[in-house]
């Protein structure tokens, strides 16, 4: 029984090659617009990658959130990418992964458009992986959690209002009635002071036993930020996501945290695991949040956490739940499953028939193999672009 049963693994093994590479772009409008300090979001865009093997395993996932760019993510995947990867065996996932990331070197080319589609293989390729072992990837990745606390990402700024209390205190109280256990809130887009008063208003509606951090998206020049954090030090902020401007973020978020005392998060904006290192290395952040749907996949977010927990920083990742859960859970030091509400992600509540509920604060890591979620076809059909 037991020689048969590893002729029947190296059976798998040797059948696992990838037979079919098919990719669906999805497009839902939101119910209103949500705005940030710097941005807005009209849409949720996402890119369903399958790859079928030799032996009749789909891999299937979806990744990213890039309205602009979802055409051509598309097109490199199918035009670029497939023709790499048809016959290679899944199991050799970093060698895929090798082959495809000379597509990045290119510096006339948006390498947002690269590292995109290759995060859309590799996520892919290691859901396979996870249903040809039947295995959660949460397990095949070493980690033992079984579920995560839920950090919902709100705090939308009205139009037309610089403070719109009513409207705070009315999202946290629906926040807390959902069942998460946090709130990443929006700052970065007023003024120090006008920010102040609004986390002020969201911590007095939340309570002592509800989590807030703070998320500036790169929103601030150095002083205003420092201003911000030491105006909120008394709310008890859990993190201070990237507080400032691009350019020179890596030594202003070294500033904030050390004369702030707030810790500091950061590395959605970073392309790869070496620039999370480096500004783990720097003195830049307390936690690393890493999105492997912009920088390569979880071949690529599971070397940067791999690093954190060499070094002891917390991990967290950016956005994706269908993602992000069995990374976080794969790693010691992995924070809280960020979400958004159902009216900012509607993707999220409706294309994953078997989505678990949250519960007293915390969100169960799905136990099927690889992701374990199954994709509603339905929603497919209703929101794909390229019918």
């Amino acid at each position: 029984m037991l020689e048969t049963k590893g002729q029947n693994a190296k059976l798998n093994y040797m059948n696992s090659k990838i037979e079919k590479v098919e990719v669906i772009p999805i497009k839902m409008p939101l119910k209103q617009v949500f705005k940030g300090s710097n941005y807005f979001m009209s849409h949720r865009v996402t890119v369903i990658t399958r790859i079928t093997t030799e032996d009749g395993i789909v891999g299937e996932i979806y990744n990213g959130d890039e309205m602009d760019d979802i055409h051509h993510i598309v097109k490199m995947i199918k035009e670029e990418m497939a023709p790499l990867i048809i016959g290679e065996n899944i199991f050799e996932v970093k060698h895929i992964w090798q082959k495809l990331y000379p597509l990045t070197f290119n510096i006339l080319a948006d390498r947002k458009i690269s590292l995109n589609a290759l995060s859309c293989v590799d996520s892919a390729i290691h859901d396979a992986i996870g249903k040809s072992l039947g295995m959660p990837l949460v397990k095949l990745w070493g980690g033992s959690r079984k579920e995560l606390p839920v950090m919902l990402i709100g705090g939308y700024y009205t139009e037309g209002k610089d403070v719109d209390k009513e409207k705070i205190i009315s999202d946290i109280e629906e926040y807390k009635d959902m069942g998460v256990a946090a709130c990443k809130f929006k700052v970065g887009g007023r003024s120090p002071e006008i920010d102040i008063e609004r986390v002020r208003i969201a911590r007095e509606a939340a309570g002592d036993d509800f989590i807030l951090a703070v998320d500036a998206n790169q929103g601030w020049e150095r002083k205003d930020a420092l201003k911000f954090a030491k105006g909120v030090a008394e709310f008890n902020i859990r993190w201070f996501e990237e507080p400032c401007r691009w350019a020179y973020a890596k030594d202003a978020m070294k500033d904030i945290r050390l004369m702030s005392g707030i810790p500091v998060a950061a590395g959605q904006s970073e392309d790869s695991p070496a620039s999370c290192i480096e500004l783990m290395n720097n003195g830049s952040i307390d936690v690393c949040n890493f999105d492997a749907s912009w920088s390569g996949g979880p071949t690529a977010w599971l070397r940067a956490a791999g690093a954190a927990e060499a070094l002891g920083f917390e991990m967290a990742h950016h956005e994706e739940p269908q993602i992000s859960a069995h990374l976080l859970g794969s790693t010691v030091t992995g924070t809280f499953l960020e979400v958004f509400h159902p009216d900012r992600d509607p993707l999220f509540y409706e294309i994953i028939e078997n989505r678990n509920q949250f519960k007293d604060g915390y969100y169960q890591i799905p136990e099927g193999p690889g992701f374990g979620i199954k994709l509603n076809s339905a929603v497919i059909e209703r929101y794909r672009l390229d019918r």
